[in-house]
């Protein structure tokens, strides 16, 4: 009877499986001052490349730059 219920709940297992992995990798990307950092470099350069206007620059700076006060915040904390 065990073998069975394994049977039918692995793929849900593995559904759950790989929305963990995806949330330990976003969780990671948000929480990491590096990348945040390596963002806003490649805003910028966006933004010297004319590849966006200076309302997109800035919306996405505002953007990285409270995600990245809120990384040192939760750091101080600790």
């Amino acid at each position: 009877m065990f073998l069975i219920d394994d049977i039918l709940m692995a793929p849900l297992k593995g559904v759950i499986f790989i929305a963990e992995k995806i949330n330990d990798v976003i969780q990671k990307e948000t929480s990491d001052e590096g990348s945040i950092k390596e963002r806003l470099m490649a805003l910028q350069l966006k933004f010297e490349m004319d590849e966006i206007d200076e309302e997109e620059y800035d919306k996405r700076e505002d953007e990285l730059l409270k995600l990245l006060g809120n990384i040192r915040e939760e750091k101080q904390n600790k």
